[in-house]
């Protein structure tokens, strides 16, 4: 068994990871870019820098547990996300619940968390709407990146909300909130190599039980 799915890898095309964020200076410590940060983090790990302008988007090719991996990064902004991930899936001939990893930031998940899913609705962000809908299904592995705020869990049982809105999400993060978010891109990098080493479920197993809803 482990030679034939051994054979299947090395058949099958490259694995993409996809950050969603705006491109731009303006843009680029704003919580809406946690995904594009995430690449950049996989990126500096792996000794590569995602630069090469391809299909909406800019991208870096890099080896990860024995498979090719396409980092990238879209140049469509954030509402237009979809476009850049589906022509990118047209090209690799990738089966987007197999071959996809979508990483972007979550309101609703506090500031120092992450969470893996691997089917599900949108909720409410722009980007992911746009993926799903490019792509004409809800079939697509996530990984969100919390950016909201951390409320003690009475003022979530009292009706708070951890969101702080589209100001919020386009404005720089201040120092403290971006030390905090600097260790989650090294988790959500781990994360993202322990879904190729061992797949989805092992990942989820790994990281969303350490993290709080």
């Amino acid at each position: 068994m482990e030679a034939s799915q051994s054979g299947d890898q090395q058949r099958r095309g490259p694995f993409l990871v996809v950050g969603l964020g705006n491109p731009g200076p303006d843009y680029f410590w704003t919580p809406h870019n946690a995904g594009f940060m995430a690449v950049d983090r996989i990126a500096a790990q792996e000794g590569v820098m995602v630069q090469n302008r391809r299909f909406r988007a800019v991208t870096a090719t890099c080896r990860i547990a024995g498979r090719e991996i396409i980092l990238a990064k879209p140049e469509t902004f954030m509402n237009l996300s979809g476009a850049s991930v589906a022509a990118l899936v047209r090209e690799y001939e990738a089966d987007p619940a197999q071959d996809l990893l979508v990483i972007y930031d979550e309101l609703d998940l506090p500031l120092g968390t992450l969470k893996i899913k691997e089917r599900g609705s949108p909720a409410g962000h722009n980007g992911a709407r746009s993926v799903t809908a490019a792509l004409g299904t809800q079939e697509w592995l996530r990984l969100r990146i919390g950016v909201g705020a951390d409320l003690p869990p009475e003022a979530i049982a009292a009706g708070a909300s951890r969101r702080g809105g589209k100001d919020f999400l386009l404005s720089p993060m201040g120092k403290r909130d971006l030390a905090v978010l600097d260790e989650v891109l090294d988790r959500a990098a781990t994360a993202a190599r322990l879904i190729l080493e061992a797949g989805p479920a092992a990942a989820m197993n790994e990281f969303n039980r350490k993290d709080r809803d």
